[in-house]
């Protein structure tokens, strides 16, 4: 089935687990030969920052050293194509990063990250900028051609297929701000979920104990728990990060 098939295209948008969507996104662009990628959004970015890593958005099918080195031991700060997509949108091939390089422009904490892919054989691809919804957004994807593919190799799928790629994209990226979303140790219970809910709707410390028939102490202990498990100091920053992470209101909830 064509991957642009009004009913595969149908069948992606009625997608309802992160899991699901980006295994079905890694098999579609395994077909146009980009076996690896990294998706990585965030809605916590500043001037100079793109704000604390354990909210980061964060998918990968990288083997677990690569994801361990880029991401967890922070080598992304520095990478050239990352950088990129913070200050652009749309499309680029990593070609300008190779001429970069031949340059001499890359600093040395750059060139580390450089080592590190070659490493692990990351050298062609291409990396997409995702539109921002707000200035504190960023979202961006990075895909990488399968071994013994050249960036000439990739810029010429992209001339063939890239249109295709850039909207299937999009469209993933667009359906994944829709889904629940659980970061590491950052599942909601659903009594802390419902507490969340009842704030979120104006609800005060009464009214939600009398809702949802426990004491006001008890509610207390849940809005606690929450805002330790979602990593925040007050309660809004709970229901703000919650709801970032389309914890609130879901219908399937674990």
């Amino acid at each position: 089935m064509s991957a642009l098939d009004p009913d595969a295209l149908i069948a992606l948008t009625n997608i309802d687990t992160v899991e699901e969507l980006w295994e079905r996104h890694c098999a579609a662009m395994r077909d146009y030969g980009f076996d690896r990628l990294i998706y990585g959004f965030t809605n916590f970015k500043t001037e100079t920052s793109l704000g604390d890593p354990n909210d980061f958005v964060v998918l990968s099918n990288h083997n677990p050293e690569y994801r361990k080195g880029f991401v967890e031991d922070g080598l992304y700060r520095h990478a050239p194509m990352v950088r990129w997509a913070l200050t652009n949108e749309g499309f680029s091939s990593w070609r300008v990063m190779g001429k970069e390089i031949e340059a001499g422009n890359l600093d040395a904490k750059t060139m580390e990250v450089v080592a590190f892919n070659l490493s692990h054989k990351v050298v062609a691809g291409y990396t997409i900028s995702f539109q921002s919804v707000s200035r504190r957004s960023k979202g961006a994807i990075s895909l990488t051609a399968a071994e013994g593919m050249t960036q000439d190799d990739a810029d010429a799928v992209w001339e063939k297929h890239g249109k295709t790629i850039v909207l299937l994209n999009n469209l993933v990226h667009l359906k994944l701000l829709t889904l629940p979303i659980t970061l590491p140790n950052q599942s909601l219970t659903p009594r802390q979920r419902e507490a969340l809910e009842w704030v979120g709707d104006g609800k005060t410390m009464q009214d939600i104990a009398q809702i949802m028939g426990l004491t006001q102490a008890t509610i207390e202990k849940h809005l606690r728990l929450a805002r330790e498990t979602l990593n925040v100091e007050t309660t809004a920053q709970a229901v703000a990060k919650a709801s970032f992470l389309n914890q609130m209101y879901v219908i399937h909830a674990a």
